[in-house]
């Protein structure tokens, strides 16, 4: 199973208020019960959307409209807070709890668009925004999270919790709630507070510059290349993309291959020059570790140091307990164990691949050991050895629109009896955005759904789901939910044909976005896939199921001229090639799951001078230093890691597939793809979000512990 990039979650210190509170501070202004001076009503964030579901007005919003709604979105928040905080009546969880619950909806609609904007349609005025805003943001969230004598009502209403016959969810909020102050520092000296904020303010400062480096990094390591010959083997419609971007940069008559965010790019798999895959390879591994204005080598470290000390003065014993405490694993060591336990048996697999490899570069006279760059073309030659069919034969079965009316939403019609239907009139940011109303089995609107698959210059890279509004009963919001992915968009005219891997990824990210839909939760901390990290990418990763599920496939894999449905040998081998290829995919994302966790393992003392130095010998001392298979994302453009919200998580989606894997069994063993399934993983999981414990939530659905035996066979790791 690939790896799949994460959803876009703004990850918040109050969700309640929907704000991108990337952990940072510098001073911010003091709470005051003054009335705040109003936003500007021509403004379109000064009054909820008046578009269905509370949809953003697009066409309305412009640039110049961010900053000043965001200013007076912390001013009204920190006026309402302070009159939480020196309400003279005693703490009750409604005057506390949930009117803190009901804060901040000015700076939720800002914060939240303009995160989901500057992820998928970004500019230079959106970035300056970003790193204008970052530590302010923080700091807003460090003036509400350290003020004591809103903490004190906090903390009287947890210490008599189990008195105020609150029900299962309501209690669970205010334990939320009193873990969100403790860790955000508010049990801390005034000293010490000042330090927390120091550290915050710059932490969000370099995250901030470390995404915005990745994505110019990007564009501008792009491989140019002279002729079409160098591009050999990729279709005619991929090489006048390449010549249309080389166009668009000023550059005719020369060809443009973007970079993925990837290590491993895409266009290696189908290029039979070595040349160009080697200098596609150099191009993407040298990201930002090369020097100019986008390295980002001083970032890392700086990153690493500020993290480690505020881990310390918070009392833990490094970055990863700290951020792991509120995950499923809990601490490091149990993360440690997993990937230990699998790193030797994955590259045992992957090197047994590369011998594979081997026989066939030597049987075509190739001269030469297999690196990185050669993996994916003579891996499709092996695999077209072994099960006759390669990678190229699959495409034209899979039309974009096809996979996503015919397979996304066929599945989850026949799982939970939801229904589609486009609608034109919704504004949009990019005209390839497409909307669609999203119907209950009952007939009543459920959702609006957003698809944004197309791959743009001013785009971040990957795959992932996000929220435009998140479901909470409390508010009466209903779900506006949105998926992107990063398909080269062909040249006009042509059709858009997906590889297998970009279909897997499309119902991925459905399985998000159903997440977001399905949720039926009364409070907005805990709407949508407001979940821990390592249990948010369970639910999308047992949606990948369908894609290949007999039944689903038959329906949407049909030839794009013809409409002749996918020969039958031909999907027998897509389905017995499942384990191929399972020891570079295991080890690659072993290897960036582990760099993760060494970088946040560290105290301050031993935060290296040497980045790339530093990766090596992590690599090295974890035994996953295979040079032909790299890690799939190296320090220095580890967006997860340094800029996501995924530090120290990144081993999340190993850890949600052994959940992931379970559940597909149980699947298997109840009939497979049945409204009854669906409906019995919807009411016990899908539609809770964050509102319990998330292995309760499992157990509730599966009535057990996840055991780990199916993770194992299915990445063939059972034989090592």
């Amino acid at each position: 199973m690939s790896v799949k990039e994460p959803m876009n979650r703004p990850y918040s210190f109050l969700v309640a208020a929907g704000a991108v509170l990337a952990q940072a501070a510098i001073a911010a202004p003091a709470a005051s019960t003054a009335p705040a001076a109003p936003l500007d009503a021509s403004n379109p964030f000064a009054q909820v959307s008046s578009l269905p579901f509370h949809y953003p007005a697009f066409d309305k919003i412009k640039d110049a409209h961010f900053k000043p709604a965001f200013d007076a979105g912390m001013r009204e928040h920190l006026r309402e807070v302070a009159g939480i905080a020196a309400n003279k009546a005693a703490p009750t969880f409604e005057n506390t709890i949930v009117a803190l619950e009901r804060s901040g909806r000015l700076l939720a609609r800002v914060s939240t668009t303009f995160s989901n904007l500057q992820s998928a349609n970004t500019n230079d005025a959106l970035d300056a925004i970003d790193r204008e805003m970052s530590p302010k943001l923080a700091a807003h969230s460090d003036a509400i999270y350290m003020n004591d004598k809103l903490w004190q009502r906090v903390k009287a209403i947890y210490d008599k919790r189990d008195s105020l016959k609150l029900d299962a969810e309501s209690k669970h909020l205010v334990e939320r709630y009193r873990r969100d102050f403790v860790r955000a520092g508010a049990n801390l000296s005034a000293a010490d507070k000042d330090k927390l904020k120091a550290y915050n303010g710059e932490i969000a400062s370099l995250q901030s510059t470390f995404a915005q480096n990745v994505l110019k990094e990007a564009n501008a390591s792009a491989l140019v290349v002279n002729t079409r010959a160098e591009l050999a083997g990729l279709p005619d419609a991929d090489i006048d993309a390449a010549a249309a971007e080389a166009k668009k940069r000023g550059l005719d008559g020369k060809y443009v291959i973007a970079l993925a965010n990837t290590t491993i790019q895409p266009q290696m798999a189908l290029m039979t020059n070595r040349a160009t895959r080697e200098r596609l390879m150099a191009a993407s591994l040298a990201r930002g570790s090369h020097g100019g204005e986008f390295d980002s080598r001083a970032l890392v470290l700086r990153l690493a140091k500020l993290r480690a000390e505020k881990a310390t003065l918070l009392g833990y014993a490094n970055y990863a307990a700290y951020s792991l405490e509120e995950e499923t694993a809990k601490t490091p060591e149990a993360v440690n164990k997993l990937l230990g336990e699998l790193a030797a048996p994955a590259v045992n697999n992957a090197k047994k691949e590369a011998a594979e490899i081997q026989k066939v570069i030597d049987a075509e006279k190739g001269g030469f050991k297999v690196a990185a760059q050669d993996w994916s073309f003579y891996t499709d030659k092996v695999r077209q050895a072994k099960y006759a069919f390669d990678e190229s034969q699959l495409k034209p079965y899979f039309e974009l629109n096809n996979v996503v009316q015919n397979g996304v939403f066929f599945a989850a019609t026949k799982e939970f009896g939801i229904t589609f239907k486009e609608r034109k009139d919704l504004p949009v940011y990019d005209p390839d955005v497409r909307t669609f109303d999203v119907f209950d089995a009952n007939g009543k609107q459920l959702a609006i759904f957003i698809l944004d698959y197309y791959a743009r210059p001013n785009k971040q890279g990957g795959a992932w789901m996000n929220e435009y509004v998140t479901q909470s009963a409390l508010l009466d919001n209903h779900p506006v939910v949105a998926n992107h992915l990063n398909i080269p968009k062909p040249a006009a005219g042509q059709p858009t044909l997906l590889t297998y891997d970009e279909v897997r990824t499309a119902f991925h990210e459905f399985g998000h976005a159903l997440h977001g839909m399905f949720s039926n939760v009364k409070y907005p901390t805990f709407g949508g896939a407001n979940t821990p990290r390592d249990f948010v990418e369970y639910p999308s990763q047992v949606n990948e199921m369908w894609a290949t599920w007999p039944e689903v496939l038959a329906n949407y894999a049909k030839h794009y001229q013809t409409g002749a449905p996918m020969p039958k040998e031909l999907l027998d081998k897509v389905q017995a090639s499942k384990k191929f290829n399972m020891g570079f995919v295991t080890t690659e994302y072993l290897a960036a799951s582990l760099l993760d966790q060494r970088w946040h393992q560290i105290t301050p003392a031993q935060v290296p001078a040497d980045v790339l130095g530093f990766e090596a010998q992590a690599l090295k001392e974890a035994g996953v230093d295979f040079a032909p298979v790299p890690p799939r994302y190296r320090t220095t453009y580890f967006s997860h890691s340094f800029s996501l919200g995924y530090s120290a998580g990144y081993y999340a989606y190993l850890w949600s597939e052994k959940l992931d894997a379970d559940t597909v069994e149980w699947f298997k063993e109840n009939g497979g793809l049945l409204r009854k399934n669906g409906d019995h993983f919807r009411q016990t999981l899908l539609s809770r979000g964050g509102s319990a414990d998330a292995m309760d939530l499992f157990r509730n659905f599966r009535g057990r512990d996840a055991k780990i035996e199916p993770l194992l066979e299915r990445r063939g790791l059972t034989g090592n």
